[in-house]
């Protein structure tokens, strides 16, 4: 069985969490909803909700070493006959690799934007995106496949040679740009304002909608609820400290995101843009914004996305990886069948998003008031993951025997903090996500 190193571990798991989540969601959360005092709760929440179900997915991986299904076969007493359906949390992976993998495609785009030209206004960079999506079908589906394209050879490489890897070379140069990007942010007048803005508490701005907000960033920015956690711990070397992996990944995830933060408040502050712009952030606000600082705008513009191409990557790879040690371990299926087979699924179903989005097909694609991409992201994010998470919480808090889920730890947890760690997976986490479930399902 090919096995991670244990940096190998740390940066690929980092690499699965870290996505455009952290660059592109967590910046515009934080500055619609008061924020320091956003911070601070989004980090209450990686510590108590996101770390909690972390561990609890790693100890299950490193003790089976098998993939989710047979995870929880495995370890559920009297054989697991249907606690095995929780493993197929492997399903929302496909879902959301494909119309991720779309998104990274927008990034390649965006690339040969900061080569040839950025939009100097706004509405032309609205403009920009709103080709991109709605008219550019083309384009979009070549970059679509040049990236799944790109994950599968990845994948078929395997996890050391594979995953490993490209996690081993993208993960530090994804960091290089960053703090390159923090220095040259570091020179701006606007800088100061940034980290006010970033760390000052506006508790004001604060309500239950706000919470849920925070805690649902601190459980999908830790890519949990797909199985990759539980499939890349199965791989995990047998001796070290895989509590304080655990801890690496989330504090290089939450590293990336403030980092993220700080140095695109700084831009929008420089050029007296508004910090809580949305989504349209990435694609929209900052473009302009670079175009406006003239070649080094350019230059920034281009390392900017090529750190989001690196992140995405990253965390495209491990969106396939869990499904497809199901169907190698449990089908008999070669790893490149496999490989293909769930690259060729995630493909199509990438397209059938694109076209949903486009103006010639969107309407006649679109189904109770979703188009297919909604669809897609409604039926991972809303509903499997959620539910992966809170069946998760409950096998580890309350069917496995407490002595036992304690030796799974090997003595890498002290008695005290792994009272806090159960009573968290018990009521704490799977309460909170539960929520997140509900609001989801309503929303």
């Amino acid at each position: 069985m090919s096995r991670f190193s244990r940096i190998g571990f740390i940066l690929a798991a980092a690499g699965s969490a870290i996505g455009l989540g952290n660059v592109w969601k967590f910046p515009y959360m934080t500055g619609q909803n008061g924020g320091g005092a956003f911070v601070a709760i989004f980090l209450l929440s990686v510590v108590f909700i996101g770390l909690t179900v972390f561990l609890a997915e790693m100890i299950l991986g490193r003790t089976s070493e098998k993939n989710p299904v047979s995870t929880y076969e495995s370890l559920a007493p009297h054989g697991g006959r249907y606690w095995k359906y929780a493993g197929f949390m492997i399903l929302s992976g496909v879902l959301i690799l494909s119309f991720y993998s779309v998104v990274v495609g927008w990034l390649i785009h965006y690339i040969f934007v900061s080569l040839s030209g950025l939009p100097s206004s706004v509405s032309e960079a609205q403009g920009v995106f709103g080709e991109l999506v709605s008219e550019s079908i083309f384009t979009q589906v070549f970059f679509h496949f040049l990236v799944i394209g790109y994950c599968g050879y990845i994948l078929t490489q395997g996890v050391k040679q594979g995953i490993e890897k490209i996690n081993m070379i993208l993960m530090p140069l994804l960091f290089l740009i960053f703090i390159a990007l923090l220095f040259y942010a570091l020179s701006m007048d606007s800088f100061g304002k940034s980290l006010a803005f970033m760390f000052t508490p506006h508790w004001e701005k604060i309500n239950a909608n706000v919470v849920l907000m925070s805690v649902g960033q601190a459980f999908f920015t830790l890519s949990l609820g797909v199985g990759t956690i539980m499939t890349y711990s199965a791989s995990l070397p047998k001796k070290g400290n895989f509590v304080s992996s655990a801890l690496y990944v989330a504090f290089l995830d939450t590293l990336l995101a403030v980092v993220a933060g700080l140095v695109i408040f700084t831009f929008l502050f420089e050029f007296g843009s508004d910090p809580s712009g949305g989504p349209g952030l990435v694609f929209i606000s900052l473009p302009v914004i670079f175009a406006q600082m003239g070649l080094v705008g350019q230059l920034i513009s281009l390392l900017f996305f090529i750190a989001l191409l690196f992140a995405g990557i990253t965390s495209a790879i491990s969106l396939a990886e869990p499904l497809l040690g199901y169907l190698i371990e449990r089908r008999s299926w070669k790893r490149s069948k496999a490989v293909w087979a769930v690259m060729g699924v995630s493909y199509a179903l990438g397209v059938l998003a694109i076209l949903g989005g486009s103006k010639a097909y969107g309407e006649s694609l679109k189904w109770g008031g979703k188009s297919i991409f909604d669809w897609l992201d409604f039926g991972s994010s809303a509903l499997l993951m959620p539910l992966a998470g809170v069946a998760l919480c409950i096998f580890v808090g309350f069917v496995l025997d407490k002595n036992r889920v304690y030796g799974m730890f090997g003595g890498y947890m002290p008695p005290f903090f792994f009272k806090i760690w159960l009573f968290c997976v018990r009521f704490v986490a799977p309460v909170a996500i539960f929520i997140i479930l509900i609001q989801g399902l309503r929303g």
